[in-house]
């Protein structure tokens, strides 16, 4: 499969950098585009250092996954996620701030991450968004909304317990699991419901 992985400011990036692995180890090629905020919550929630630089943080993120990964920046509109004639099987954002998900519902988007996804609306392709934040205001609720109608999927950020999770990468793998399931990905990231007694 070929994706588009779009990281941008929520927290979550052990969401993101799973599912980029996981991804790049199922032979998936990957698009990356990480937001400018994307790459301060990926130094700070990943690396623990909100002052290291973008392409270092960036780097740390994708360069162990060899070609698998293509990294774009969030101004390159030259790049394939860009343009609906370039052929992609989905797109993913993860974590999807609320902010993110304003301007693509409102058609008003400023970077990379912004024009894919609307790219993948008007083509009518699979589209998954990864909000994480919490509560949400009535204005933000609104923006899901008229995405879901408009054909996105909202993938929102609620790991499931009943697997009995023994470690923060458990909880991680039951969001990075139904992500994909959506883009039709077989995987072994946990028990599903109903496959063994609880």
């Amino acid at each position: 499969m070929k994706l588009f992985l779009g990281i941008t400011g929520a927290s979550g990036a052990l969401y993101a950098a799973r599912l980029l692995a996981v991804l790049a180890e199922s032979g998936c090629e990957v698009d990356l585009c990480v937001s400018e905020a994307g790459a301060q919550v990926l130094a700070a929630e990943l690396y623990g250092d909100l002052r290291l630089p973008r392409a270092e943080t960036i780097a740390r993120l994708s360069a162990p996954l060899g070609t698998a990964v293509r990294v774009y920046a969030p101004d390159d509109f030259s790049a394939p996620g860009a343009s609906g004639s370039a052929i992609f099987d989905a797109y993913v954002i993860c974590p999807c701030s609320l902010s993110s998900a304003g301007k693509i519902a409102s058609s008003a988007g400023s970077n990379l991450i912004h024009r894919a996804a609307a790219v993948a609306l008007k083509e009518d392709r699979r589209l998954v968004l990864v909000p994480r934040e919490t509560p949400l205001s009535t204005i933000q609720l609104e923006a899901l909304l008229q995405l879901r109608r408009a054909g996105a999927t909202i993938l929102i950020a609620a790991p499931s317990f009943y697997n009995r999770p023994s470690s923060v990468e458990d909880v991680v793998d039951t969001i990075v699991a139904r992500v994909l399931d959506q883009l039709g990905i077989v995987h072994s990231l946990g028990r599903r419901w109903g496959e063994e007694q609880l």
